[in-house]
């Protein structure tokens, strides 16, 4: 089992396959490609369906997942999140890890 010190010193990579975009706010829409064959036999059908499926991050996810650099760990983003939002980040590790398990485990966003 990894101590507290082990799990703030993970390091993240967003995945290179991984299509997204930022607007002028900083928000990220996470781009997912909708490429089953069901799918393309329904497109060669006429269906409206589209290629992707986006997700739009808020701001807090938004900034976590653009610090996500592959060179800081949980902790530098835990810091760069208190200064910038202070309270309203709180609890602050809890909600990081929370969401970073789930980009990586659920979603596949993160290696």
């Amino acid at each position: 089992m990894k101590t507290n010190e082990d799990i703030l010193n993970i390091v993240f990579k967003v995945r290179d396959e991984l299509e997204y975009e930022v607007n002028e706010s900083g928000i990220v829409t996470i781009l997912e490609k909708q490429d089953h064959k069901i799918q393309q036999i329904f497109r060669k059908l006429r269906f409206n369906i589209p290629k992707y499926k986006k997700m739009e991050l808020d701001q807090y996810s938004s900034e976590v997942f653009l610090l996500i650099d592959g060179i800081r760990t949980v902790e530098e983003i835990g810091i760069h999140l208190e200064r910038k939002f202070g309270d309203k980040v709180n609890p602050l590790y809890e909600r990081l890890l929370v969401f970073l398990n789930h980009i990586d485990v659920n979603c596949k966003y993160i290696e």
